[in-house]
Formats: structure tokens, sequence, C-alpha cells
């Protein structure tokens, strides 16, 4: 950047334009030339300033696996392969690391066939809130990277009179991450969410008047699912 003001300088005969000390209308010549000079930075420069700090991917994807086994055994819940959605913001924290906040929500189908008095199958909510990072490996207009987070998931099956509940979640993820221009990009991803479902966890139950009656007891397990998806990253 000094050797752009430099040129300016050395172009308005070695001073800047309208530049006198002490005078208003000194200041108002340089907030003149401020623009010229920022369209005179290169943008390798300008990338490493604020610009591109922040990036905001909308994404849609399908979302496969899942399901609860009784501590018995006897009964068994399996969540349908679904489509999914969700939203991602990422802050630069270095030239190849950023914070990462990522929402990502199912609606999808548990075959309850098994359970005595349920529906052949129950429609379920799975929304994720989690934060974390990315590492991205060098590259130019494609950067792979690895994401990881930790944070909830809500589960809510949505029959009548259910409850639903929030467990301890994780994500890890692998990535390409295309930028065709400065301010919009690309991302496809593939990432595996773990919800971690406590021993003894009650689901599928149902408040009445002598309390809550469970369909089914979880034995202690993580709740695997993977997602693929894509999504166009709007950089500012």
């Amino acid at each position: 950047m000094v050797n752009h003001m430099r040129k300016i300088v050395a172009l308005s005969g070695g001073r800047l334009p309208g530049l006198r000390r002490s005078s208003v209308a000194g200041r108002l010549g340089v907030a003149a030339l401020a623009p010229i000079m920022l369209l005179s930075i290169p943008a390798e420069a300008v990338g490493q300033s604020n610009f591109g700090r922040a990036e905001l991917t909308p994404y849609a994807g399908y979302r496969f696996g899942g399901s609860f086994d009784s501590e018995d055994g006897s009964a068994s819940v399996r969540l349908d392969d679904r489509g999914s959605g969700g939203l991602i913001l990422n802050v630069r924290e270095t030239a190849n690391t950023q914070w990462e906040v990522v929402y990502s929500r199912q609606d999808t189908v548990a075959d309850t066939s098994a359970l005595a008095g349920f529906a052949p199958s129950t429609n379920v909510q799975m929304e994720f809130l989690q934060g974390g990072g990315t590492y991205e490996f060098e590259g130019t207009n494609v950067r792979p990277y690895l994401a990881a987070t930790i944070g909830g998931t809500h589960i809510s099956p949505e029959a009548p009179g259910l409850n639903s509940d929030t467990f301890w979640s994780m994500s890890i993820g692998l990535g390409l991450q295309f930028r065709p221009s400065e301010r919009l990009g690309f991302r496809l991803e593939a990432r595996a969410w773990g919800t971690l479902i406590d021993s003894g966890t009650d689901l599928f139950c149902e408040s009445g008047l002598g309390g809550a009656v469970c369909a089914i007891k979880v034995d202690g397990r993580v709740l695997w699912q993977i997602e693929t998806f894509a999504g166009v990253v709007f950089r500012f």
C-alpha cells in the first residue's frame, strides 16, 4: 500500500493534491483521495484485511442412518433417510483456520411399528446447534478442509402427547470449498453427526395423569448419522 501511495504522490508533482498543513481543504483532499488509494491496493492486500473475514453458508443436503435400540433388545426405532438443511457461519481466525457455528435440521420419520400402542410411523424433527472450527489446506480456487464441532441435538417426536429431549452431540466433516470470486463460493461436504444418548434415557414418552409412560428406554450409545450437502458461500 505504501508503494501505491508513493505513486499517487509522484503523479501529483510531489505532494498530495489540495493538501495544506492544518487546513480543512487539506483534510478534505485526503478524504477525497481515500477511495482512489483503496482502489489502487491489490486484491491480495484487501483479502488480508477485514474483507472475507466472515462467511455465511445456507445449505441443503441428505442425511442417512440413525436408530434407537432398547436396553433388552426387544424393540428398535429406525430413522428414515431424508433431506436436510441448515446454515453455517464462519469467522476467519488465521489464514488456515476459522471459527464455525452451524445449525442443521432434518424432518424425518421413525419406524415405530415395533412399539406397542404406536402408529406404524412417527414424524421426528432432529435439530443440531453446534460450535467449533475448520482447518483449510493450502489451495487457490479450490481448498479442501476439515471441520469439527460440539453442541446439542434436540429430538422432537411430532405425535400428539409425545415429549422431546436434548442431548450432547458432536460432528466431524471433510469437504471442498470452491472460490470462483472474492464474494461468492460453493461448499461440498460430508459430515458425521454423533448424538450422545445417555444410558437409561427415556424416549417416545407420553405424559398422562399417572406420569410419563415411555415406549422405549435407550441403552447408552452414540446415535450416528451421515450427511452430505452442498451450500452457497457468501463472503463479507
